[in-house]
């Protein structure tokens, strides 16, 4: 490197599966030698045993004249860059060749067969959808109270607020006094059950009238 026989620029390029190396000079642009790798590792790009800068390539002149010349960098980086770029290469033409020949052949892959086998049935359990025929659901009938209203049961540990009289007995009618305009409510209108009051003549009458009925 200290007295090189030719200094400039490197680039890598592709066509197609080919890789090319070029030589250009630094300022103008113009080519000085270009190297064709179809292969790497291989015989058109080699690297030396004691150095990771330097390499040789075989150049050609495409007229068949071919050289070899040793390539140096003066940046270690330059030269990993250098080697990754060919490796991408030809890391990519493998990948390509490996899909178009998938491509033709594509009977050769793994294949994955869902179709049922010939009497083979899959059973699917779908949560609170299934119904037994006939079976009517496991709710209980609310209590009918009186005038066939329905009344809601009381709270379990609970005890009832009021007295439900059994079927086919009705309460007795209880006799509210009337009030007059700006008197207080007394306490006989709160008060529960009624103070019992003593049998009128007339409904002992009223039991002998029925009990004289005829029929």
């Amino acid at each position: 490197l200290a007295q090189p026989a030719w200094s400039g620029r490197l680039r890598i390029t592709a066509k197609g599966k080919i890789a090319f190396i070029k030589l250009e000079d630094k300022t103008s642009g113009e080519l000085f030698a270009q190297a064709p790798v179809e292969q790497f590792p291989g015989i058109a790009v080699e690297s030396v045993t004691d150095s990771s800068r330097y390499f040789v390539i075989r150049i050609e002149d495409g007229n068949g004249r071919r050289a070899f010349i040793g390539v140096g960098f003066v940046d270690r980086g330059d030269a990993f860059d250098f080697n990754v770029a060919l490796q991408d290469h030809f890391k990519w033409v493998r990948q390509q060749s490996e899909l178009a020949r998938q491509a033709e052949n594509p009977d050769q892959g793994p294949k994955l067969d869902l179709g049922f086998k010939e009497g083979q049935t899959i059973k699917l359990n779908i949560a609170n959808m299934k119904k037994k025929e006939g079976a009517t659901g496991n709710t209980r009938p609310r209590p009918v109270g009186l005038g066939g209203l329905s009344l809601l049961p009381p709270p379990p540990g609970g005890k009832s607020s009021a007295p439900v009289c059994p079927s086919g007995e009705r309460p007795s009618s209880l006799s509210a006094p009337a009030q007059l305009p700006g008197t207080p409510i007394t306490d006989s209108l709160l008060s529960w059950p009624p103070p019992a009051a003593a049998p009128s003549a007339a409904a002992a009458d009223a039991w002998g009238d029925f009990a004289k009925a005829s029929g």
